[in-house]
């Protein structure tokens, strides 16, 4: 199967879609469910007053779509940044596969629909390595940061990948960062503005993260144990094969890399940080680890660990739904 994904054909994108619906047959059964909590951002408002109340069938397709063009968007972004050898469609192949790794990740959430607005930041931060205009590209991913924080507030933690980022792509210039920030800044300001003139103000905290250090889960099952397992396996192999390719990637391109490492070491501990985020949140790491385990299916030049790789997580998938087997 990781064969097809290897090439640059149109007629990937039908088998995305058929892997989809494969890995998710469990939808036939049980629809994906919606995941809303009051206190997680416009996003749930939105999904809440608009999409929980849809039938089965716009609740199986919505999701599909989402998942297919967020994997669609990931793979062109960092085959445009060349950060790849080839054009392929592993990354896309893979953020798919993963989609259905976790139980958790297979619902309709805000942490899913935020994913869209990390690919959008990260597509920016590339393009901050010897940008004509760097301000203006500063101040546009800092307003796109701040929306994304009321859109959904555990991705208050993004505001340090992205100094983060910065740090990485550019020499420090301490202009550059208030930029940043004032951007980041900008649609916090218009909120409370508004709340201040329809008098409001004090229910500002309603629109703030709420954070609360602990384990997102009371207590461990199989299950969780199972895609965890396999998900540090396939991500160590990709890490492993990055490395090993990194001999021949430009300077920019390392640079790329690196803001895609930071990303991954920041969204990771969303769930334990955030109340009530849970496992989720953590579908927000589905675009990095998506990234780095691609090199686990397309760094082997024979498809025989490849299409392990993939046939084990097909099994992980069918282990999860066993009941219905």
């Amino acid at each position: 199967m990781v064969f097809l994904f290897r090439d640059k054909s149109i007629a990937n994108i039908f088998f995305l879609s058929v892997l989809s619906i494969v890995v998710h047959l469990h939808f036939f059964s049980s629809v994906p469910v919606v995941i809303t909590d009051q206190h997680d951002g416009l996003i749930s408002m939105v999904l809440t007053s608009y999409i929980a109340g849809q039938s089965q069938t716009v609740l199986f397709v919505l999701y599909h779509i989402v998942v297919l063009l967020q994997a669609l968007r990931l793979n062109m972004v960092l085959n445009d940044q060349r950060m790849f050898h080839q054009y392929t469609y592993m990354v896309a192949m893979c953020y798919v596969l993963l989609s259905a790794i976790l139980p958790q990740w297979c619902s309709i959430s805000s942490a899913l629909v935020s994913n869209s607005l990390l690919i959008w930041i990260f597509t920016k931060l590339c393009k901050l390595y010897n940008n004509p205009s760097p301000k203006t590209l500063l101040f546009n991913t800092g307003l796109i940061v701040g929306a994304t924080i009321l859109c959904y507030y555990p991705t208050a933690v993004l505001v340090l990948a992205v100094l983060f980022a910065l740090t990485v792509v550019r020499p420090f210039r301490l202009a550059e960062w208030l930029i940043l920030l004032m951007g980041t800044l900008l649609p916090f300001y218009f909120l409370f503005s508004w709340l201040f003139l329809s008098d409001r103000l004090a229910g500002y905290g309603n629109f703030l993260p709420r954070i609360r250090v602990g384990l997102p889960i009371s207590h461990w099952d199989t299950d969780l144990v199972v895609s965890l397992a396999y998900l540090a396996l396939l991500f160590l192999t990709g890490f492993y094969y990055w490395q090993v390719s990194m001999g021949r990637m430009g300077i920019q391109i390392r640079k790329n890399w690196g803001v895609m490492v930071v990303m991954l070491l920041i969204v990771l501990p969303v769930p334990f940080v955030f109340k009530n985020a849970g496992i989720t949140a953590s579908i927000m790491s589905l675009v990095p680890l998506a990234t780095f385990s691609s090199n686990a299916f397309s760094g082997p030049k024979r498809l025989l660990f490849p299409n392990f790789l993939f046939w084990l997580a097909i099994g992980v998938i069918i282990y999860h739904n066993w009941h219905l087997v």
